[in-house]
């Protein structure tokens, strides 16, 4: 009897695993990560100084924006609760914690949820293969993203994104960026790699691309972020910081970089030739 009973078992057994759907597996990178800061640190931790456009491949409309930036545009009460848009997001201060939606039935994934402590960024990863939607559809700080795994790199498209910044010193993007990004988990599953790269018609003359990583955390407390506006500095009703355009003002930012680092005011301009390798032979 026990004997019959093991071959039935085995048979059910074997007919379901038969029956049933192949679940394609994906790279693990649900959880909690740590950013990794040692890559840009200056830049990402206390900022990068006024007029500091090295590397950028900007052209002279983002320059002149930047050019006009002044940092008292922070204290603005409209401008003190604003999150990084996605363009930045994942180069900033914060644990990052990322959820799987699940499809009740089919068991596949239907987006990622990713939640960055700081101003409680958030963003959703759509994985179903839904289209973007019109030109006419609102823009927000995470845009509208799509992603796909080739392998296990997890591939991401964002469209829809509202006018941001990819560096907090006024080089502005324009609400027509997109933003494709490549996250690759390590061998071990520990260390999740960012590759970002902005495209700009407005602003910038080639992709921006940029690297990032962050580690897995066994344990993480990521809480909330409320944010509440306040004048914290006494100003003229309706002002709003900044510089005129083409004034002394507005171009003592990159004079004042070049001129404490010792560099080509041409290097501080920025500018995609300024990230190239064999640029240090024009320094010199």
């Amino acid at each position: 009897m026990k004997m019959q009973l093991k071959k039935t078992l085995s048979i059910l057994l074997l007919g379901g695993l038969i029956a049933a759907p192949a679940l394609k597996v994906q790279a693990g990178i649900a959880g909690y990560w740590g950013a990794i800061y040692h890559e840009d640190i200056e830049e990402r931790i206390p900022g990068p100084e006024a007029g500091d456009y090295a590397g950028l491949p900007i052209n002279d409309d983002a320059r002149l924006r930047g050019d006009t930036w002044q940092s008292g545009l922070l204290n603005v009460p409209e401008h003190q609760c604003k999150p990084h848009p996605a363009t930045y997001g994942f180069r900033g201060i914060g644990s990052l914690r990322i959820t799987e939606e699940i499809d009740p039935v089919s068991q596949q994934v239907i987006a990622f949820h990713t939640y960055i402590e700081w101003m409680e960024q958030k963003r959703t990863i759509w994985m179903d293969g839904r289209p973007h939607p019109s030109d006419a559809s609102p823009h927000t700080w995470g845009g509208f993203s799509t992603g796909h795994f080739e392998g296990n790199t997890l591939v991401v498209h964002t469209s829809h994104l509202k006018a941001g910044w990819i560096r907090r010193n006024g080089i502005a993007l324009s609400d027509q960026a997109t933003l494709d990004e490549y996250f690759f988990l390590g061998i071990d599953g520990t260390v999740l790699t960012h590759v970002s790269m902005v495209s700009d018609p407005i602003y910038l003359t080639e992709p921006f691309v940029r690297t990032n990583g962050f580690e897995w955390l066994a344990a993480a407390e990521v809480s909330s972020y409320p944010c509440r506006p306040a004048i914290e500095l006494d100003r003229e009703f309706g002002y709003i910081p900044h510089w005129m355009i083409n004034s002394d003002d507005a171009r003592e930012g990159s004079l004042g970089f070049s001129g404490r680092w010792e560099i080509p005011l041409e290097a501080a301009r920025g500018g995609a030739h300024t990230a190239q390798p064999q640029y240090i032979d024009v320094v010199r």
